[in-house]
């Protein structure tokens, strides 16, 4: 997979020329290997995207994101068919036992905790605080009947932006919170369905009319991310302006430690998500969790 991510803000019309987009912008013809792009946002609700572009960047998997005219992602452009194994591992993902989802669901969580107190620590907050995250992590049971996850995020949230954060609020920090977490998602939903898994069919979320409910299990370990990048930067702003968009589609071009060592954040999710999967095929009883530290190319 590449590390390259094409943000289109002011080009109207995008083509395929040869086996590169061909991105047209004030008379300028620019072009861009398809084969070396990650991840490719349009931001201009004008633009027009030719269908042999389409199928192409579907054929090679590059994470497609549609924005609408309030900058935020819409739509995502994905494969009928992300892998020769798409048939086999449906049926797999079908008659994952109930009892290991709810396992990997637990495992996930308390990842996702302790990354969140990872961030805390980083940003010097309450020892108090911290320390409470991790009783809740070790406290995760199959299934979270205790709701350790919610407590851990009302407590961190208030923590990291302070006890008037409401979650969901109209606000910089929850646009730029809504924002980061759309570009991670998509991502690992062109990765899921590269490995020829559904998005739609979950582990713990199972909404009916959520097409991304894998895909929603699966990111929790990567939120602190972009919660770090939020709190650094949009804490005190007063606009979610194009360059904090930029910035948190740039996330993902960085690295973290997975499986001690350094991996780009593509490669991360691949490592990840292909370990999630062989816990709940029951081929092995670990899974790979990400780091939050970011850590450039």
């Amino acid at each position: 997979m590449g590390h390259k991510v094409i943000y289109v803000e002011k080009c109207e019309n995008l083509r395929l020329y040869l086996d590169n987009i061909k991105v047209e912008v004030d008379n300028v013809d620019l072009l861009f290997p398809i084969s070396d792009i990650q991840i490719l946002v349009i931001d201009n609700y004008k633009s027009h995207m030719s269908v042999p572009l389409i199928n192409k960047l579907t054929e090679n998997n590059v994470c497609t994101i549609l924005c609408g005219i309030d900058h935020l992602p819409k739509s995502y452009i994905l494969p009928v068919n992300g892998n020769f194994m798409t048939s086999g591992h449906i049926n797999d993902q079908i008659t994952w036992p109930a009892s290991r989802k709810e396992l990997a669901h637990a495992k996930i969580i308390k990842s996702k905790i302790c990354n969140q107190a990872e961030i805390l620590k980083q940003s010097q907050k309450s020892f108090e605080v911290i320390k409470k995250l991790y009783t809740f992590a070790d406290e995760i049971t199959p299934g979270d009947k205790t709701n350790r996850e919610g407590l851990s995020a009302k407590m961190y949230f208030r923590e990291l932006f302070g006890s008037d954060f409401v979650r969901f609020e109209d606000d910089v920090i929850n646009a730029g919170l809504n924002y980061g977490y759309s570009i991670f998602r998509s991502l690992i939903t062109s990765i899921i369905v590269a490995k020829g898994y559904l998005p739609n069919l979950g582990i713990f979320h199972i909404g009916k009319q959520n097409m991304f409910n894998l895909s929603d299990d699966l990111i929790e370990v990567f939120r602190p991310i972009v919660d770090q990048y939020v709190y650094n930067e949009l804490t005190d702003a007063l606009l979610f302006k194009q360059e904090h968009r930029e910035a948190l589609i740039n996330l993902t071009t960085k690295k973290v430690f997975i499986d001690e060592k350094k991996q780009t954040i593509g490669n991360a999710i691949n490592i990840y998500l292909d370990s999630v999967f062989r816990f709940l095929e029951e081929e092995d009883d670990h899974i790979l969790f990400p780091m939050p530290t970011l850590y450039d190319i």
